[in-house]
């Protein structure tokens, strides 16, 4: 059992995967999938093979008329359809509301959080939100080119902002959007977590290009990170050193990459390199500190619906399954300085993996 608007929410787009603004109740049972939307948005989702339960044809007048709220009638039409459908029990998604959870409760419906159930339905990616990553990737590859040659050439003034807009247009002329938050940081801009990036951008710095596309006809992110030298020169020393453990760690992450694997294993391999060399991690800081320098973030996560999600690849964990796609992106910082990291999207297969970006390490 699902509730909320299926413009707004990712679990309810997987199952009804068309956009409707208002919220409404998803319910699954005995082989009956059925929604509780009104004639304005039924067209839409009976082609999906989903029964219409409108709110009209449960009571929806008599409610109105005896002057109940709207969060009261939509839990009481809630209510209904779920007694409709024979359901005495349901599992339900963490963002559940819940004040439709204490009606259903109250009325002596059984309700569990479910996290994996709906993770899991979502996790083993269809053709279409394939097709759609693989769009949003396309569209990827391209904005960071324009974002590469814009760097390289380093017309004076240049700012983050510059190349954010040109990579925004490059996206929109591939059927994609991309967010006005999207990373172009610069020196030690790009040390500071998901800063976004402002003002001029100097010769030599280190230039951390960060993105994520969203294709959309299938709403599905696509998720990848460049580090550039502005101006194209020979990098600083620092950088170089970071942008080479960076690489040393994907190589040696992409030697264990593949369905069965453990997100929390792979993290701790990614690390290596830099442990290593000494740089601080997530898994040799001091417990209840914040790690600010070295590799302070996890090595990946899924995307798809949305652009963070499981599987889990960090200190918490998730086996990998054929049909994930996740990214990988380690990456190696100092404050006052800044920060090299190296972000790639790959779909897990039946027997290995398969890398959706198609762009160059080079700084």
């Amino acid at each position: 059992m699902i509730h909320g608007a299926s413009d707004l929410s990712a679990t309810m787009f997987h199952e009804v995967p068309t956009g409707i603004t208002d919220a409404f109740l998803y319910l699954e049972n005995d082989g009956r999938r059925a929604a509780t939307v009104s004639v304005l948005d039924a067209a839409k989702v009976t082609g999906f093979g989903i029964e219409i339960l409108d709110p009209n044809t449960l009571g929806m007048d008599d409610l109105v008329a005896a002057g109940l709220d709207r969060l009261a009638i939509d839990a009481e039409i809630a209510l209904r359809a779920t007694l409709a459908l024979r359901i005495s029990s349901a599992s339900v998604p963490p963002e559940f509301p819940l004040f439709v959870a204490d009606h259903l409760r109250a009325n002596g419906i059984e309700l569990t959080v479910d996290d994996d159930e709906f993770v899991r339905r979502r996790r083993v990616k269809s053709e279409t939100e394939l097709d759609g990553i693989r769009r949003a990737q396309k569209a990827a590859d391209a904005a960071m080119g324009v974002a590469r040659s814009l760097i390289h050439e380093l017309r004076p003034g240049l700012t983050s902002e510059e190349v954010r807009f040109a990579m925004q247009a490059t996206c929109e002329e591939h059927g994609c959007e991309l967010p006005d938050d999207v990373i172009v940081s610069h020196g030690a801009q790009s040390a500071i977590g998901h800063e976004s990036g402002s003002g001029a951008i100097e010769a030599g710095e280190p230039v951390v290009v960060d993105i994520w596309p969203r294709d959309r006809v299938s709403r599905c992110w696509s998720d990848m990170t460049r580090t550039f030298v502005a101006g194209g020169g020979e990098p600083p020393d620092e950088l170089a050193e970071y942008w080479r453990l960076t690489r040393d760690s994907l190589d040696r992450v992409y030697a264990d990459l593949g369905p069965g694997a453990n997100g929390r294993k792979l993290f701790e391999r990614s690390s290596e390199p830099y442990i290593e060399a000494g740089k601080p991690t997530q898994l040799t800081k001091e417990p209840g500190t914040i790690l600010e320098d070295g590799y302070f973030h996890g090595l990946g996560h899924g995307v798809g619906l949305e652009v963070h999600e499981r599987p889990h690849m960090g200190r918490l964990d998730d086996d990998l399954v054929p049909g994930d796609v996740v990214t990988v992106e380690p990456g190696c910082y100092r404050r006052g300085f800044g920060g090299c990291r190296l972000e790639d999207i790959v779909l897990i297969t039946e027997d290995g993996y398969e890398v959706l970006t198609d762009f160059p390490y080079d700084l």
